[in-house]
């Protein structure tokens, strides 16, 4: 039997606190956060709506910054860099992934696919083969020149992930994946994150309000009020 190989720290947070002023007033919606997570992890933050997760996701991913406190990502200071410098980071290493599936509604699956591969300034000769490969992942091989409105919500999610990992990024970022969806599909849905870390060696990172899916994941964050507890 092989030694376990000990998982490499992809991003580290550290005393992080997200201040709004409010009417004049500041409002603390992030509270002293720290986290870290591994590679080829699953981690789940879960909280009522309004705890913070999806401020702390927005954080992560370099969508929002940091009133204080440091978010390292594989190694570099992702939270002082400049908005270049953090556009450059999340095009290349980071993939999205938001509740509304957030796909091009005239386009087919493989279209939306393609989208991010372009965006990610992939070479057009790697498209083809990447985009099936990425559709074969999720289970939607069959469905590739179907538009949104042709899909169920669950195919949606699934082309939302396909295309979220089409650049080969090292941390995924899901806000409310399964919010949309009844119990069969988020099950599905987890299925293929479980699936895609072990192919991709991917890292996810996902908020969510439902319990039935808690047991999946590696590391669960429990959101009160801006705070772990």
């Amino acid at each position: 039997m092989e030694p376990a190989v000990e998982s490499r720290s992809l991003l580290t947070v550290t005393d992080v606190e997200r201040t709004f002023q409010v009417g004049g007033s500041p409002l603390h919606v992030l509270k002293g956060i720290r986290m870290e997570l591994k590679e080829r992890q699953l981690v789940m933050l879960r909280g009522r709506s309004g705890s913070g997760k999806t401020t702390l996701l927005n954080c992560l991913g370099g969508l929002d910054t940091p009133s204080k406190g440091e978010i390292l990502f594989n190694g570099l200071p992702f939270h002082s860099m400049s908005d270049d410098q953090r556009t450059l980071v999340r095009r290349k290493h980071m993939g999205f992934i938001f509740q509304a599936f957030a796909l091009m509604p005239l386009l087919s699956a493989r279209e939306n696919v393609e989208l991010s591969l372009r965006m990610a300034g992939v070479p057009r000769a790697e498209w083809k083969d990447r985009v099936t490969q990425c559709l074969e992942l999720v289970g939607l091989e069959r469905r590739m020149n179907h538009r949104p409105f042709e899909l169920s919500g669950g195919e949606q999610q699934r082309v939302a992930i396909a295309k979220a990992i089409a650049h080969k990024p090292m941390l995924l970022l899901a806000d409310e994946p399964t919010a949309e969806l009844d119990t069969g599909m988020s099950a599905q849905i987890m299925a293929v994150f479980q699936n895609i870390i072990r192919t991709e060696q991917v890292t996810i990172c996902m908020t969510t309000h439902d319990p039935t899916i808690l047991e999946v994941a590696d590391r669960v964050y429990e959101m009160v009020d801006g705070k772990f507890i």
